[in-house]
């Protein structure tokens, strides 16, 4: 099966945009553009520095969809409507340079605790607009699994099957660096031939650390050979620096 992978880190959003040659440098096949910060494509001027820099390089793309204060799951009707047009605009836009976009799933505000099934519809129906807009541009919105922050949605993987099911234009991403801080790393890899998009990273058990593969405590002997066998698409590292990238892809390397 053929596997590309990809670099992205949400921790640069606010550096100059020059950092991303040092992906290319590094060997990966391409960049998960995290759209916030510097690179929030709603911004034009920011789209067209970052359409112009990837197309200075030899990268291949993927998109990461804002998530800076936003909400798909809001009971605030108002900020529900901003999240949606926002995720869908930023769809539309990426369209451009790739067919896979990640989304964040919702979380519960205070008073969104009160009803927990409304806010299950609440981001149900935001796939469903985000879905339509989607398949329209030929992209697949890939909602993504949590780490163990007990507020998020989509912790479990039978939890973002059910919201995603049946919905046009919607796939999931699996982040398994998530995956380990909630121990559900086994539970992902059964239903990895599911999924449209891998996020990888490591950590130590407890909280989203990010650390380059190799570096905390995920199985990667066994994790690697489920990605390898059962897995063809991008497979984007997420990490905090170009150094660590490279030691990443070093592991990887040695993946059979």
């Amino acid at each position: 099966m053929s596997i590309r992978y990809f670099f992205g880190s949400s921790s640069k959003v606010w550096e100059d945009i020059s950092w991303i040659y040092g992906i290319e440098e590094a060997g990966f096949d391409g960049w998960e553009i995290c759209a916030d910060g510097n690179y929030h494509f709603g911004k034009k001027d920011q789209y067209e520095r970052v359409i112009e820099t990837l197309r200075s390089t030899t990268l291949q793309a993927t998109v990461h969809a804002p998530f800076g204060d936003l909400n798909p799951a809001a009971i605030n009707d108002p900020i529900w409507r901003e999240t949606v047009r926002q995720l869908s605009e930023c769809i539309r836009l990426a369209s451009e340079i790739t067919d896979r976009v990640t989304i964040h799933p919702g979380y519960l505000s205070c008073t969104g605790k009160l009803v927990p099934e409304k806010i299950w519809q609440l981001q149900k129906e935001a796939m469903r607009e985000v879905g339509k807009v989607a398949s329209e541009y030929g992209v697949i919105a890939c909602l993504e699994n949590m780490p163990d922050i007990h507020d998020f949605l989509c912790r479990y993987p039978e939890e973002i099957q059910g919201i995603i099911e049946n919905i046009e234009g919607v796939s999931m991403t699996i982040d398994f660096g998530h995956a380990h801080t909630m121990g559900k790393v086994n539970d992902f890899m059964k239903v990895l031939k599911s999924a449209s998009h891998v996020h990888i990273h490591d950590n130590h058990g407890k909280s989203d650390e990010h650390l380059a593969i190799g570096e905390g405590t995920v199985d990667w002997n066994t994790l690697s050979k489920a990605i390898v066998r059962e897995y063809e698409g991008v497979v984007v590292v997420e990490g905090r620096s170009i150094p660590e990238a490279k030691r990443s892809l070093a592991h990887i390397r040695r993946w059979t």
